[in-house]
């Protein structure tokens, strides 16, 4: 699971791994109604990104990060966040594999 260090009353720190893209993306499989806003944004906004870097609540798509965590990092004035390459290579795939499925719950 994601490593949450809260540095202070204001900020947070969240480490994730390969594995969270994983268990994201099996969440996601597994709801796909639920998460649809957030699978459809993740595949068509991540190219932006060049695939190694992904804002979530810059486009209100952070339902699926969130679950990930036990705390909501909105809660703090600031967070930062420490992923591997990979954490977001396996995030967009898998994406990728159930975004034509998330299309059809988004108007």
């Amino acid at each position: 699971m994601a490593k949450v260090e809260i540095i202070d009353e204001n900020t947070l720190k969240i480490k994730v791994e390969l594995r969270d893209a994983i268990s994201m993306v099996h969440e996601a499989a597994q709801h796909i109604q639920q998460y649809a806003h957030d699978i459809v944004t993740i595949y068509e906004k991540m190219p932006e990104f060049e695939y190694t870097y992904f804002c979530f609540y810059a486009y209100d798509s952070a339902q699926l990060f969130e679950k990930m965590l036990e705390v909501d990092p909105k809660q703090y004035n600031s967070f930062s966040l420490d992923a591997p390459d990979s954490f977001f290579y396996s995030l967009y795939g898998g994406m990728a594999g159930i975004y034509e499925e998330a299309r059809k719950f988004v108007a």
